[in-house]
């Protein structure tokens, strides 16, 4: 039998690889905790071909080699609140001392050259004021971006750089701008600190960033990325004369998973690096430039990962260990690199690979227990062309398939228009498999990894040619014998939850539907989520002042009186991607006119809740999915 909804807690996560020099990895182990939300973690050590705990919890990220290898940093809850600190414990062992006690908490930190000072971001709330315990407060809205999914109530907060000295108590604070400032990283002569930051005009109406350079001692930043539009991580050169990007020079690029390396050099504009075929997986790892100026990456193509390299200069990209599984978290020490490494048949696992000759291992098998008792489906890649674009997904097989039989088919779609299916393990699609439906995923126009051109042909076209790839590949896969057209049904989250609440008013061959945390009302959703003004304006073309016919014309709700699928609708009640009153309004709209469809409503959960969420709550969402399509497709 395969994976099964009750199952989800036995898998275990890795995360967050480090690699020493003497060959040692440090990595994040999670674990669900059938009391608490987002399951318990430590820090575990492999090294001598065996993991053994390096911290005892519960709740261990983000571990990072210091650069002379004696020190680990990461980041738990201070001793005081539920904020994360840094924290500090030797590789040989012993007990971890708290390094920062930083009033908005640790986001992340990086280690300086001479292991003796930390940079970290921590966010810093000018209006905050103490109230006593009890007494309510008001919230003053003066921006456009004043909460995030997942993180609640922002106001007038902003990621900022510090930098710790571990010999001294009092941090000091580099920057101070009105815009979030990231993913630092030190020059190799320890003066000058790069950093990410969206502080740039226009910020609440865009997504756009630059990369930022400022003296460790504090001072001006100076621009370096003339010619981008987004940037998403930074690393420097081995001379420190230059930084390597991964983001994109075009602004209708805006997610993250389609982005390119370029070179940067100060007073000049990004050079693009000459010779990539495949996407950047983000974040490029810290000490990605070799001493040979080759730059180590990760790399996307059609859903398949590749670990590559390729000059800074340009030239042809060289492939240093091949597709057929993801890759994630890559951290490079010299000649040898980890990462995180999963497959459809195999959830993601630490993975040390040979930079010289491609070899790798798994240094762990975390999944091996559930896997040994719920065997991963089949799967198989489908292809088509369509008005001149290749479309790809991929069939999952229900457990202990037989050709000769019948099985109803779910067609499942992801969140974002540009996301997309990989090779990776799918607990929704293994769990549909496991319940006998073969499971259609496919990557419609606008998912990533296909090129620029292709994420960008669904921008301002939104249930138009990309609900047409989808109907096609449900054409293809239906004229296979062992698909029952009488029993298809329909699944998706976010952007999926739009595009099945399109499909239900437009194509009645399905007989149920599963709909999570939609978006229907473009109208709406642009002043109500936390990225509606950015993200709708780059994706809808333009604002709900100015769009007000075009939005409403390609929102699932203006067809709900066509929608005759019986339909569920699953969303977390703390959602502010696609906020819960985009199922309240389809909910009373196709409930109004006596259609079939029932509301649930998480209570505590945001968008993401199906990895985030008390494990009772993610565990009835896959429940309720699997009894729904039970009751109408049996």
């Amino acid at each position: 039998m395969s994976l099964q909804p009750a199952d989800i807690h036995d898998l275990t996560s890795v995360s967050s690889p480090s690699l020493s020099a003497d060959g040692s990895v440090i990595y994040v182990q999670t674990v669900t905790n059938a009391e608490r939300s987002g399951g318990e973690s430590k820090l575990m050590i492999h090294n001598d071909g065996e993991s053994r705990p390096f911290s005892s919890g519960p709740k261990d990220s983000s571990p990072c080699h210091s650069p002379d290898g004696a020190l680990v940093g990461f980041l738990r809850p201070g001793a005081d609140d539920e904020k994360k600190q840094v924290w500090v414990i030797s590789t040989a062992g012993g007990e971890a001392r708290q390094v920062s006690c930083l009033k908005g908490g640790v986001q992340g930190f990086a280690w300086a050259p001479g292991a003796d000072r930390l940079v970290v971001v921590s966010r810093v709330d000018p209006d905050m004021v103490e109230t006593e315990d009890g007494q309510p407060q008001t919230q003053v809205v003066q921006r456009i971006r004043y909460r995030g999914d997942g993180e609640g109530w922002r106001g007038n907060a902003f990621s900022q750089l510090f930098v710790l000295d571990l010999a001294s108590d009092e941090p000091l604070q580099l920057t101070d701008g009105e815009g979030d400032h990231l993913a630092p990283v030190w020059s190799p002569e320890g003066d000058r600190i790069a950093y990410v930051t969206d502080e740039v005009e226009g910020r609440d109406f865009s997504r756009h960033s630059d990369i930022r350079v400022i003296p460790a001692a504090g001072g001006e930043s100076i621009r370096w990325s003339e010619g981008m539009s987004r940037v998403g991580s930074v690393a420097w050169s081995h001379d420190g004369n230059h930084l390597v990007a991964a983001g994109s020079h075009d602004p209708d690029v805006w997610d993250p998973r389609q982005s390119w390396l370029f070179v940067l050099t100060h007073g000049l504009s990004a050079r693009a690096v000459a010779g990539m075929t495949r996407t950047i997986v983000q974040p490029i790892a810290q000490d990605c430039w070799t001493q040979n100026d080759d730059l180590i990456y990760i790399a996307d193509h059609a859903g398949e990962s590749y670990l590559c390299s390729v000059h800074a200069d340009g030239g042809e990209e060289e492939i240093i260990l091949g597709g057929e599984r993801t890759l994630t978290a890559l951290c490079v020490q010299q000649d040898d690199a980890v990462a995180v490494a999963g497959s459809p048949g195999r959830p993601g696992d630490i993975f040390q690979v040979d930079l010289q000759d491609g070899s790798g291992h798994f240094n762990t098998e975390v999944n091996a227990h559930v896997l040994n008792d719920r065997p991963p489906v089949m799967v198989e890649k489908v292809t088509f062309d369509r008005n001149d674009l290749e479309i790809q997904a991929r069939l999952l097989f229900p457990d202990g398939f037989d050709a000769s039989k019948q099985y109803p088919l779910i067609l499942e779609i992801h969140g974002g228009p540009n996301g997309r299916f990989s090779d990776s393990y799918d607990v929704t699609q293994q769990i549909l498999s496991g319940r006998g439906y073969l499971v259609l995923a496919v990557n419609p126009r606008g998912s990533s990894s296909y090129g620029p051109d292709f994420l960008k042909a669904v921008l301002r076209d939104w249930g138009g040619e990309d609900f047409l790839d989808l109907m096609a590949a449900v054409d293809l896969v239906c004229e296979r014998p062992y698909v029952d057209t009488d029993r298809l049904g329909v699944h998706g989250y976010s952007y999926g939850g739009f595009m099945r609440s399109w499909i239900i008013g437009h194509d009645h061959r399905f007989k149920a539907a599963v709909i999570g945390a939609p978006c229907i009302n473009l109208h709406s959703m642009y002043g109500t989520s936390d990225i509606g003004v950015s993200f709708g304006e780059n994706q809808w073309g333009g604002s709900s002042i100015e769009n007000v016919a075009a939005l409403l014309e390609r929102s699932p709700l203006t067809y709900a009186a066509e929608v005759k699928t019986p339909a569920l609708l699953l969303h977390g009640e703390q959602d502010y991607r696609c906020p819960i009153e985009q199922s309240e309004q389809f909910f009373v709209a196709l409930k109004r006119q006596n259609k079939d469809v029932e509301f649930v409503r998480f209570p505590e959960s945001a968008h993401g809740f199906q990895q985030a969420a008390h494990p009772k709550l993610r565990q009835e969402y896959y429940q309720r999915m699997v009894d729904w399509f039970a009751k109408y497709l049996s």
